[in-house]
Formats: C-alpha cells, structure tokens, sequence
C-alpha cells in the first residue's frame, strides 16, 4: 500500500508556530513515528506553501497511489482549485486538521475540500494522521 501524506501552508513550521494550538513537535519527527509504526505502508511526504504545488503533487499520485491524507492548512477555506483536483483524482482523500477548525475562527468552519474527500479528521492533533492512515486499512 502507498500513501502519500500532503501538508500545505505554514505546515512546515509545526512545533514551532503557535503551539498552544499545534503542539511542540516537528511533522518532521512526528512523521518518523508514522512510518515505524506502519511498516508495511510505502509512506511518503511532501509539504508546500504554494497552492499548484499542492495541485501538482495530488495530479501525479492521484491515480496509482493509494490514498492521500492531506492538511491543506488555509487553502482548505478558499481554493477551489484545490477541492477541483481532489475531485479529479481517482485516488481517495482523507482531509486531516492538527486543531479542530470547528473552535475556531469562524472562516476556518468551512472546508471547501473536504466535500470530495473521503473522510475529514480535526482536532485530534497529530494523531490525526494515524487515524487516517488506519481509516486506509479498512475496508
């Protein structure tokens, strides 16, 4: 099984921005964990701040992977382009939110992508991550 996990904006700062809301790891570290514990998943990473790099990674594996988990960051709020690649693809989505975009502001209560995904996890913090991947493992 391959799974291909896609953070977007400001993601890569995990551990150091704002831990009161993203806790004090680094995905970085946390993403080492992941792949001891599923050894049996191809598990890769990529993280962008830039809106068609996202599009461009989910066009390249959205059709021989077998699933995404994706944290958009503040792009799941605006980019219709985003939630159009999503449904594009033949490979399913699971959308992943560190806080629980529901306490939040409310702009942060709409998620434009997660219409097209196959399941939304928020605010179970990093673990939502292992959640996801665990969700790939069931029929």
């Amino acid at each position: 099984m391959k799974i291909q996990i896609i953070n977007g904006p400001n993601l890569n700062l995990l551990g150091i921005r704002e831990p009161g809301v993203y806790g004090n790891r680094s995905f970085e570290d946390y993403f080492q964990e992941l792949k001891a514990a599923f050894p049996e998943i191809e598990l890769t990473y990529f993280q962008s701040n830039v809106e068609g790099e996202l599009i461009n990674c989910l066009h390249e594996g959205g059709f021989s992977l077998d699933g995404f988990i994706l944290n958009a960051g503040g792009y799941t709020h605006t980019s219709v382009a985003l939630a159009d690649a999503i449904s594009g693809i033949n490979t399913p989505v699971v959308e992943v939110h560190v806080s629980n975009i529901y306490a939040r502001e409310e702009y942060r209560h709409t998620s434009l992508t997660g219409k097209n995904c196959k399941g939304v996890l928020t605010g179970f913090g990093l673990d939502g991550y292992r959640l996801a991947i665990e969700s790939f493992l069931k029929p």
